[in-house]
């Protein structure tokens, strides 16, 4: 049964596009299929896979109306095992079509119900924001990961994200848990770095990963040459704490999936 994550920050710049593209890349590298959900109307991740306009015949607007088949929207990257649905700009007027929809929030989740097991792990890279798109995702997910920029003005959107993701297991999707917050952006010479990681840890204590992603030169120019940090530059900073990053993310995939013991069982 593929597991699926959404990655989400209603802040833009704090590298959540970075992290679904550069997660997805790790898992499919360590032998997981992947497919990563385009939500986002920029389509940023769709370009950073080295998806062109031309290729994205069937989008992920496509399969949250009904339209296409996830598997008709999915296609195939340039790194083995891993796959894309592709997002185009239509996804804009997927926010107001949704509006007028009954059961709004749950669109996503009727679409993905028939998803094919050809993937392990499903990622969606959600748009900067807590709008429809958004809310969907979380209704749709098993989990969600938090890339946390170090800086003071994103302590103030994580409460309000924590808000929401509060609201949507009490409203909608009971079932959906935090799998992590990671750092992104870090910068052992900033003091501010260390004081937001230490006011974080303080808050979250076990639900934020261990490994950080660095400020890295590579991280940012990889996108414009169509590729994952990893296929860029494997060797760089940035690409080996998503390797980290993924097997940090497997080691806790084993606390949400493994069953819980039944004492009346024994």
């Amino acid at each position: 049964m593929t597991r699926i994550i959404s990655v989400v920050n209603q802040k833009g710049g704090v590298g959540k596009t970075t992290t679904a593209v550069n997660m997805a890349t790790a898992l499919a590298a360590i032998g997981k299929k992947v497919l990563i959900i385009d939500l986002d109307p920029q389509g940023n991740a769709s370009t950073g896979l080295g998806i062109d306009q031309a290729q994205r015949q069937h989008t992920s607007y496509d399969v949250l109306v009904g339209a296409s088949t996830l598997e008709q929207a999915a296609l195939k990257t340039a790194i083995p095992r891993l796959f894309v649905a592709p997002a185009t700009i239509d996804l804009t007027g997927a926010e107001i079509e949704l509006v007028t929809m009954e059961n709004r929030e749950y669109q996503l989740k009727y679409a993905l119900r028939h998803m094919p097991a050809l993937w392990d792990y499903a990622i969606i890279d959600c748009p900067p924001s807590l709008g429809l798109l958004t809310i969907n995702a979380l209704t749709a997910s098993d989990a969600v990961l938090i890339p946390l920029q170090c800086e003071f003005y994103a302590l103030e959107g994580l409460s309000h994200l924590l808000k929401t993701i509060r609201l949507i297991q009490t409203k909608l999707n009971p079932a959906i848990a935090i799998h992590g917050v990671v750092l992104t952006m870090y910068d052992r010479r900033n003091k501010l770095t260390e004081q937001i990681e230490a006011d974080v840890r303080a808050f979250l204590g076990r639900d934020v990963y261990e490994t950080v992603i660095p400020r890295n030169v590579r991280i940012s120019e990889a996108p414009s040459h169509g590729k994952p940090a990893l296929v860029y530059d494997l060797k760089c900073p940035g690409s080996q704490a998503y390797l980290r990053l993924a097997k940090e993310l497997i080691q806790r995939e084993k606390t949400f999936t493994t069953p819980t013991p039944n004492p009346k069982a024994a």
